[in-house]
Order: structure tokens, then sequence, then C-alpha cells
């Protein structure tokens, strides 16, 4: 297992490279060029700089005996163009103008050596909470999904929603950018069913897994996140039997999954230990982190340790041991801890603390069933 930590660029981050090189365990940085619009080619000169920034130690850090340093081996995300999703023209691109752009970075994010591109299929938008700092009992914050919100809003109402609380700092899937072009892809979705975003899918794994498979790169998918079907637009990477179907799609192991326990398992009826275990030889990368489920359909992000909510992390944790698992790992969203509640504001989910310490948890279960073993 290779841990990793998502950072979010020079400028676009409340945590410094410095700050998470003090995290115990962590070996990659889980990044992307947040700049880029879904169907833009990635440049060779961008991508270089970009990992040339994350894997340096400068002349102060040999100075003061910092020897440690980073891999940039995983790209979250490279965003699917909707023309891709939908299998015909939108927002002014075709979908094979869009796939070329696809296969091109892909090969450039091969040839600078990074190994695993995380990407995901949702329609329209990306992950959907209606709290971004939402209070829990001990005094920190954290992302909170309330089902009566999303059962009144409007897709127009979410997207003024999400706007007054992005604090400043880019929310990937809801860029400006992809946000004031929503009427057309809302009436482009018009009549979409969940075969036709299959074969959608198909053609483009078919078209850019070829890719992959030359320059060592791997995809893995994205659960959608909650996963269940939003206003009415078809997700399909939901449930167990839809992560199945997506492999099936193409049997390359080059296609695979991005396995996100928080988001798979925001889904009740799932089993996020299940996943991991029928899952294991297609996951390249997977996020672990806990939610607590409500009755009413409420459910809050809490601390990654497995009492603390509904996803049994140490479960997900002894899977991967047991199994030898060698792909790349994750904590995902935390909560707000601390100064972060008093001004240090993070990107919502992405603070320090709480992923620093979800980490040795993480990593805790994983010692703990090796050294069993």
């Amino acid at each position: 297992m290779k841990m990793g930590f998502r950072w979010y660029g020079e400028g676009n981050d409340t945590v410094a490279l410095d700050d998470i090189r003090q995290i115990p365990g962590v070996e990659t940085i889980v990044w992307s060029l947040h700049y880029k619009q879904a169907g833009d080619v990635w440049q060779e000169g961008e991508i270089a700089a970009e990992i040339a920034h994350i894997e340096r130690l400068t002349a102060a850090h040999r100075t003061q005996g910092i020897t440690k340093t980073f891999r940039a081996d995983v790209v979250e995300s490279v965003n699917v163009h909707e023309s891709i999703k939908l299998g015909k023209t939108v927002l002014g691109m075709t979908r094979d103008e869009a796939i070329e752009n696809y296969r091109l970075t892909i090969e450039r994010l091969g040839r600078a050596g990074v190994k695993v591109v995380c990407y995901n299929f949702m329609p329209v938008f990306d992950w959907l909470r209606t709290d971004m700092f939402h209070p829990l009992p001990d005094g920190s914050t954290a992302l909170f999904y309330e089902k009566a919100v999303v059962d009144r809003l409007t897709p127009e109402t979410l997207i003024a929603s999400m706007n007054l609380d992005d604090g400043g700092l880019t929310l990937p899937g809801w860029e400006p950018e992809r946000l004031a072009s929503f009427q057309e892809l809302k009436e482009a979705y018009v009549g979409v069913t969940r075969e036709d975003m299959y074969a959608s899918y198909k053609y483009f794994l078919d078209a850019v897994i070829p890719t992959c498979e030359e320059f060592d790169v791997k995809l893995g998918v994205h659960p959608d996140d909650p996963a269940f079907d939003i206003f009415g637009w078809p997700r399909v990477v939901s449930r167990k039997a839809d992560l199945a179907r997506v492999l099936s799609l193409n049997e390359s192991p080059y296609n695979g999954l991005t396995l996100c326990l928080g988001s798979f398992g925001s889904n009740p009826d799932s089993d996020p230990v299940d996943a991991v275990r029928t899952f294991m030889d297609r996951i390249h990368f997977s996020h672990v982190r806990n939610i607590k489920h409500f009755p009413n359909g409420d459910f809050t992000e809490v601390a990654h340790r497995a009492c603390e909510g509904s996803i049994d992390t140490v479960g997900i944790m002894r899977a991967y041991a047991e199994a030898g698992y060698t792909g790349y790992i994750r904590p995902d969203h935390g909560r707000h801890l601390w100064d972060e509640n008093r001004g240090n504001t993070p990107r919502p989910g992405y603070g320090l603390y709480d992923r620093a310490l979800g980490i040795q948890y993480l990593l805790g279960v994983w010692d703990a069933v090796r050294y069993e073993g």
C-alpha cells in the first residue's frame, strides 16, 4: 500500500507541502491542474512544472536536514467532458474531440511518470452536500447531507448555494466556468437513460484504454457522490452492480476503480468491506473515510475511527492488509479542527489535522493486521 495526501496546489490550498511532509507514512501527493477545464489538453510543460514542485527539495530544506521527498504518482482528477458522457456535441466540443484531448493528456501524464488517474462519470454535477461546515457534538465541523433540503432544492438554487459556500477556494466539480453552462447541460440530458450513459461510457473506455496500456497509466473511476440519482439524472457508478458493470465494459486491468468508501457507503444499502474484497484486483486507488447515517436519510462525515460512524474502516483496512494491497490509498474528507474553525478556513473537507489523524488511524490498523499475519 502507498499512502497519499490530496493537495490542491500552491496558492490554492491552506495546507503546505511542508505540513504534509511531517505526516508519517505519506509517500505520494495526489494532485491535479485545477485550472484546467474538462476537455482541455494538459501541456507537457504544465505537467512537468507541477511534478517538479511536488518532488523537489530546496536548499533551505537541505540546510535544515530535511530529506523526505514525495512522489507525484496519482492525479485526481482529469475531468471527463460532458460530450463524452452524452455521446454528442455539447459545450462546443464533439465527443471524439474531447476523447482525443483526454487520450493525449493520458499519454503526457504517463510519459511524466504518473501511474493512476482518478476521474468520475457523474452527469452535470459532481459531489453534493448541503452544509460545508456542519457542527458536530465535539465542536468540530464537517460536510453534511440533509435529505429534506435536497428534496426541495432545484438545480438552480443548489448552484447559488454552492457559490456562496466556496470560501474563496476552488471547489472541484463546481467551477464557475462549468456552472455557467448549466442550462445547456440541463437541456442536453433530457431523456438520457442509464443505458445511454453506459453506451457512451464503453465508447470512451474503448478509445482511451489502449493509450493507458501503452503508457502504463491506470484509470480509476470514482463512485457517484452521493451514490444515488439526483434531480432525475442517471448516475451509473453508485452500487456494487454498477461497479461490476463498469469494469465489464472493458476487461483491461487498466480500467479500474478509485474506490471511495465514503461515497460508495453514502448509500446505506451498500457494503464497503464487501466491495473492497470483491474488486480488490481492480482497485487502483482508494479513499477511506467514515460517515454516519441517520434514519431520515441524512448523513454527516465524521472522524475516521470505525466506531464514530457507519463505515467499517477497520474492516476495510483489514481487507486491504490481508490481501497485501499494493495500490494507492488516501484519507478522504476530514473534519475541520481547532484553528480551522477560527479563521484558517480550509477547503470544505480538506483541512490538515483530521486527515493527518486519519492517516495514523488507517496505518495503525494496517500495521496491526500485517503484524498479526
